[in-house]
């Protein structure tokens, strides 16, 4: 398979996954304790509508507290956002993934309110799956190899595989231009309806191929990375404390490079590191 986008496209997943951030740190600065997981992604969806947004890759999602470790979860309803209520030094994570004329973001934000140590060494952490991951790729390990390489990573920080919650077990997935003719706008499951059009044309396509557009653990992701972009999400938690960054993966037929390292999460890494020189 050979890379199927233009300079044009991926200046376009770019902008949207910029859209998308930004409206993530929109809602980091207005939030604060005593809003509660609903209002949080109300919020987010508000702002990406506001922004031109007219359809999502699925529903906007926030986590508070143990939450963003995914403690207790045992269904996949458990995702959507309910009632807990931030508090002071809890950790929280958002997450979009808007659709724009076609092109797909899919974004994890996490932060803090107040004080919370925990939370500041996962943080800081975090830069090495980022690097990882890369470099894994890179060498055109089989996905699942990958995944095998950030678990002994994960293990060897101390932490825990949190990603291994997500259906599937999930730490990536393609994206694409979607093309569906379904109603925009419109979810089921928490997914928008062109959404599960494109996802099921994807995996019967790349089944046929003996690829799967899911990246996990198991023997669908038993091949070298496809071409194409791959939004990637390594979470890792440690006792209640959960974070992770979520962004785009661009492979290309003989390289792999992130899409953008303009990015909140990459920007506070090299803050820390000048504070610490």
């Amino acid at each position: 398979m050979t890379f199927p986008f233009t300079e044009h496209d991926l200046n376009r997943f770019r902008e949207t996954q910029q859209l998308a951030y930004h409206c993530a740190e929109q809602v980091a600065a207005w939030i604060e304790p005593g809003v509660t997981e609903r209002q949080a992604t109300g919020k987010l969806r508000q702002c990406l509508v506001a922004a031109g947004v007219q359809d999502f890759f699925h529903v906007p999602f926030a986590w508070f507290g143990d939450r963003t470790a995914f403690r207790h979860f045992h269904t996949p309803l458990q995702f959507f956002a309910g009632s807990r209520k931030l508090e002071e030094g809890m950790p929280y994570v958002l997450d979009c993934a808007p659709v724009v004329d076609g092109y797909t973001a899919d974004i994890g934000y996490g932060g803090k309110v107040g004080d919370n140590p925990v939370w500041d060494k996962l943080a800081g952490d975090l830069k090495v799956y980022r690097e990882l991951i890369l470099s894994e790729v890179r060498a055109r390990k089989p996905l699942n190899e990958v995944y095998a390489a950030v678990d002994a990573q994960i293990a060897a920080h101390g932490y825990d595989n949190r990603h291994k919650v997500y259906p599937g077990r999930v730490i990536g997935h393609q994206v694409t231009r979607m093309t569906a003719r379904g109603p925009a706008g419109v979810n089921l499951f928490g997914f928008g309806v062109r959404t599960l059009q494109t996802l099921g044309r994807e995996l019967i396509s790349e089944r046929l191929h003996g690829r799967s557009p899911l990246w996990a653990d198991g023997r669908s992701s038993r091949h070298a990375p496809t071409p194409g972009i791959w939004a990637v999400e390594p979470h890792i938690g440690f006792r209640e404390v959960g974070i992770k960054f979520e962004e785009l993966l661009v492979v290309t037929d003989d390289d792999a490079y992130w899409l953008d390292d303009d990015l909140p999460h990459v920007r506070r890494w090299t803050t820390t590191e000048g504070a610490a020189r």
